[in-house]
């Protein structure tokens, strides 16, 4: 995802056709979603032909015309996302739904749910103790593909069990041989950590969880804990339930950012006015910049680091959203750029941008 977002925020080419709609995951829901993208796709072509003719965007006219047929409704997810312009054709599903479906047309592509997107991807293991053992599972947002199988996982059942039955009434004794199997999970799952980097969302009972917790090497790695129903533990209800703590994990994220920059206010370090925000994210000052959902804004450039802003999207030399451009230079030069629906931010602005300097 990385990679594919540098690729599509440095292209520049004239023009870029970006589309995004939302979409369904299941039929008959799904329905619709081939008709309102024959819809966009003919709005794509309309403009396109309308400002540049056919003959010097021939191929891209092409693309236009075929996309739809490489994309099966049956497979897609809350969004869909597709980048073309006469070198590129780029299909992207997303688990994020968006606020509206559009047609940008510019010299450039239209990232803003790509960066959120990216923001919000997430590769994470969840571990799934078990009476019948411990499997490790890797996850990408609220999905699982794949189980990890190395010298360590999956577990058996709990090989700590006590022979002597006079002591199966010691609660201590009991304790302590879960205590002890618990430990060597965690060394096994802090393992795979340090070779991924990958964090860990358990599925266990609050007891066991906190017992693991007890004994863990580095607890920072578990994002936290859900009970499932055991007699249902297909992947698709696993991945459900951690994908909830993940969620939650990105909201509070967001709210802790909101709070960085209301603090950052009264010390001087928030810019609001959107040509100043420009202006400081093209000379390398963005540190953190925070958009709301519902903002955009077409512009025209006048210079290289002036614009005047625009009410109409579709007229030439037009960006459709400086703020998809805005965001990509913070996040190329190692910034943090955040898109969020929270409506504390508004009390600041639509865009704000805390600088480093």
């Amino acid at each position: 995802m990385k990679n594919k977002l540098e690729q599509l925020a440095t292209e520049k080419n004239n023009p870029c056709v970006s589309i995004s709609l939302n979409t369904h995951r299941t039929h008959p829901d799904n329905i619709p979603d081939v008709i309102e993208l024959k819809k966009l796709l003919k709005e794509a072509e309309d403009r396109v032909i309308a400002e540049f003719g056919k003959r010097p965007v021939k191929e891209l006219i092409e693309k236009i015309e075929t996309v739809g047929d490489e994309i099966d409704s049956n497979y897609n997810l809350d969004s869909l996302h597709i980048f073309l312009s006469n070198d590129t054709k780029e299909i992207i599903k997303s688990p994020w739904p968006i606020k509206e479906n559009t047609v940008h047309i510019s010299d450039t592509f239209s990232i803003k749910p790509i960066i959120k997107n990216f923001n919000r991807t997430d590769n994470y293991l969840i571990l799934l103790l078990s009476q019948s053992g411990v499997k490790l599972l890797h996850s990408i947002n609220d999905g699982i593909t794949d189980e990890i199988v190395n010298d360590d996982f999956p577990f058996s059942k709990n090989p700590h069990y006590l022979t002597n039955h006079d002591k199966l009434s010691d609660g201590k004794q009991v304790d302590n041989m879960v205590r002890e199997y618990l430990n060597t999970v965690d060394k096994a799952v802090v393992r795979v950590n340090n070779t991924t980097d990958m964090n860990c969302v358990v599925i266990s009972t609050e007891d066991n969880y906190s017992r693991l917790m007890q004994v863990a090497d580095k607890p920072s790695i578990y994002l936290g804990n859900v009970h499932i129903n055991y007699n249902d533990v297909a992947n698709n209800i696993i991945a459900a339930a951690a994908w909830k703590i993940v969620c939650e994990l990105h909201k509070q994220k967001r709210t802790d950012a909101i709070a960085e920059m209301q603090e950052a206010v009264g010390q001087g370090n928030v810019i609001t006015d959107l040509s100043e925000i420009y202006r400081a994210v093209k000379e390398g000052r963005g540190d953190l910049l925070i958009t709301h959902d519902d903002f955009k804004q077409p512009v025209k450039m006048t210079g290289a680091f002036s614009f005047e802003l625009a009410d109409d999207a579709t007229q030439p030399e037009v960006i459709d959203d400086i703020s998809s451009e805005i965001a990509w230079e913070v996040i190329s030069k190692k910034g943090r750029a955040i898109y969020t629906s929270q409506e504390e931010i508004k009390s600041l602005g639509n865009i704000v941008l805390k600088v480093r300097y």
